[in-house]
């Protein structure tokens, strides 16, 4: 296993190298090396006492695509019969030689667009090997059915997503600010308010403030002289950033606007 990795890591060594700087929106040759495995995979043969697969792979290319790596080639084939003869190896498949990678061009494929044919190829078996040899029906004298392939379209790298703008929700009573970090805040003159007014026409428990989502509310809790929003008496109004409450004889400031902080 460890080798097979290093060998698909040469392959990934060789596209991000020589081939990464023209070639990265074509065929990559990691994925030659992917969909040839799965073409032996898949054209696997079982005899009596033998799992037997293609030895001899055809890979169909685009012309543009093929210019991508001239020059280059060679070493590319090489690291890919590795490839699959260790893939072979590690599955204890029967190979009756070792695999043969062929290139081809074919203008009728696009650009992205490759294709794989496969061949269980003959040989003369060599004294002592008849019994190992395979039915003379696995073996085949045209390729099996080209495969056609499509490389992966590259993803495209999106932007982190904006953090949500942070703001700042105030409530100002007597000049002093409180800073209002909790969906609900109780307002009135007990000491066990979050915002406590001292004002004998303030109810013990007077109002809300509540947030509901993105949005602020007033709501007043049955007190004694209601609750004023503007001048105008409300049990339950939305909030604007300016809006003036009246709790008694006392005014609070409602605050909404974005931090400076960073």
């Amino acid at each position: 296993m460890a080798l097979l990795r290093s060998i698909e890591s040469k392959i990934e060594g060789l596209f991000e190298g020589v081939f990464g700087r023209a070639f990265r929106t074509h065929v990559q040759p990691i994925e030659l090396a992917r969909k040839l495995v799965k073409e032996m995979d898949d054209h696997r043969s079982v005899s009596v006492s033998r799992v037997y697969v293609p030895n001899e792979f055809t890979i169909y290319l685009s012309a543009h695509d093929r210019r991508q790596f001239a020059g280059y080639e060679g070493s590319l084939v090489g690291e890919l019969q590795e490839y699959l003869a260790e893939h072979a190896r590690r599955e204890r498949y029967a190979l009756l030689t070792p695999p043969q990678v062929l290139m081809m061009t074919d203008d009728d494929l696009a650009v992205g667009e490759f294709g794989i044919a496969t061949r269980l190829v003959a040989t003369e078996p060599s004294e002592g090997e008849a019994g190992g040899a395979p039915p003379p029906e696995l073996l085949l004298v045209e390729p099996a059915q080209t495969m056609v392939y499509r490389a992966p379209e590259p993803v495209a790298e999106t932007a982190p997503a904006p953090e949500p703008e942070r703001e700042v929700v105030t409530l100002t009573v007597a000049g002093r600010s409180h800073d209002i970090t909790t969906p609900r805040v109780v307002l009135g003159r007990s000491r066990d308010c979050d915002v406590c007014i001292s004002d004998l026409n303030v109810s013990r428990r007077h109002a809300e403030l509540r947030q509901e989502g993105a949005t602020y509310w007033i709501v007043d809790l049955g007190s004694m002289n209601g609750t004023l929003l503007n001048g105008r008496r409300v049990g339950r109004e939305r909030l604007r950033d300016g809006d003036r409450i009246t709790l008694g004889e006392s005014e609070v400031v409602f605050g909404r606007s974005p931090s400076s902080n960073p």
